[in-house]
């Protein structure tokens, strides 16, 4: 009875426009009531959900982020992208995406990625004769990228939830994050010239050796960072704070964008954001602790196991119900909330768990670009200027591309595993 009472009060906050944390908060409250659990419990509770030493890489890939967007370093990024496929029809919405999976390299957030990148590509779409709709509907897609390709913050918090190695999730997400850009770009090419866009997309692209040489230091980011975790320099936690120190003496040093007065808008940005994610995070793991006490997931997975046979149909139907609850859920909740559940039945289904992990990762990244809740969504019609019902008819055919490479992810097991198991020689 407790768990459907939480569900319920949760999905009610949800209707009455409450804020995920606190909908998901006041549910474990309520939860909480029910089992007489000790309120010392519930801050204890709380307090073991976000006190993980991995987890601290959340605040500072998201300043890395912010500094990577006023430092000047998208703005490079861009020149750099356009410089490689911005020759041909379509070619600008193209370096849309390809710029979004550079970024993605470093930031590990979908959000910041379409406020960074988005700022400088949107307008310019629109300039080439793109329509204002559409510029933010790729771009919303396109950022989608933020969290697949790593370092990624929804693996990070799958890594701490399912008790699985989070470079292994990183290195993971090399595939499908490159798949599902490559299948981007190679739909608004064919889409551009197919509807007329983007006929002068060659305007203003700069020589690959100029732009190279211009974004040296930007694209040294992702290398320096990837490279150090790989290499065994430092794990994915301290490559988190040279993230932000190595923005800072680029942004500040070398391309002298990074002003003093710009840092303290910076630092509030990136408090705000990760205040945000660790408050969901402490009040889902309250959540999931109150929903693993009463059985709920050794009862959900007897019920997986009887209704869903075979490992096919499991992915098939864990698909299904997370893109559901990926329209309606923040990503970081639903990973916390949900992976504790699901992996054990993937275990039992012969799954690996840094392969569910992704396709858990991938569906509910669907979510930021789906209504009525799309984070993603929001953010680009922010930086377009127009209103969420005038972006939604353009999104159709860019879910159904990210759609049609999940089903790839979740099906070749080695798109994900493939490097995984190559790296570690399993």
């Amino acid at each position: 009875m407790m768990p459907i009472t939480m569900l319920v009060t949760m999905m009610v906050g949800f209707a009455l426009s409450i804020s995920v944390a606190i909908a998901i908060g006041i549910a474990s409250l309520v939860g909480a009531y029910q089992a007489n659990l000790n309120f010392l419990a519930v801050v204890k509770e709380m307090f073991s959900a976000i006190n993980r030493f991995p987890l601290a890489a959340i605040p500072f890939f998201i300043l890395a982020g912010n500094l990577m967007e006023s430092g000047g370093i998208s703005t490079r990024l861009v020149e750099f992208a356009k410089s490689l496929v911005g020759g041909v029809q379509g070619g600008l919405a193209a370096t849309c995406v390809l710029t979004c999976m550079i970024f993605a390299a470093v930031s590990g957030s979908s959000v910041a990625t379409t406020f960074a990148i988005g700022a400088i590509l949107i307008p310019a779409l629109v300039k080439h004769g793109y329509p204002r709709n559409y510029a933010a509907a790729l771009q919303a897609t396109s950022a989608e990228l933020g969290v697949v390709i790593p370092p990624s913050i929804p693996m990070i918090l799958y890594g701490v939830s399912a008790e699985v190695s989070i470079g292994e999730m990183f290195i993971a997400g090399f595939g499908p994050g490159l798949l599902i850009g490559g299948a981007l770009m190679a739909f608004v090419i064919i889409h551009a010239r197919w509807k007329g866009y983007g006929r002068n997309d060659r305007e203003g692209r700069v020589p690959f050796l100029r732009a190279t040489r211009k974004a040296g230091f930007a694209l040294l980011m992702p290398v320096i960072i990837l490279g150090g975790i790989y290499g065994g320099v430092f794990t994915p936690t301290e490559a988190s704070v040279v993230a932000v120190f190595y923005a800072l003496i680029v942004g500040a040093g070398i391309y002298r964008e990074t002003r003093i007065a710009d840092l303290l808008q910076v630092l509030r940005k990136s408090v705000i954001s990760s205040a945000v994610i660790l408050f969901i995070i402490a009040n889902a793991g309250l959540f999931s602790y109150l929903i693993t006490r009463a059985g709920v997931p050794a009862k959900l997975g007897a019920l997986l196991v009887d209704v869903l046979q075979t490992p096919a149909l499991f992915l098939l139907g864990v698909n299904v119900a997370l893109f559901v609850i990926g329209m309606f859920i923040e990503t970081s909740a639903s990973i916390i909330v949900l992976a504790p559940m699901l992996v054990p039945v993937a275990q039992h289904f012969g799954i690996d768990p840094i392969h569910f992990g992704v396709v858990m990762v991938v569906n509910l990244a669907l979510g930021m670009i789906t209504p009525p809740f799309g984070v993603n969504l929001f953010a680009a019609c922010t930086v377009a200027r127009i209103s969420l019902d005038q972006v939604v008819g353009q999104l159709l055919p860019f879910v159904l591309v990210v759609l049609g490479c999940l089903l790839i992810i979740t099906y070749v097991p080695v798109v994900s595993i493939g490097l995984r198991d190559l790296v570690y020689a399993r």
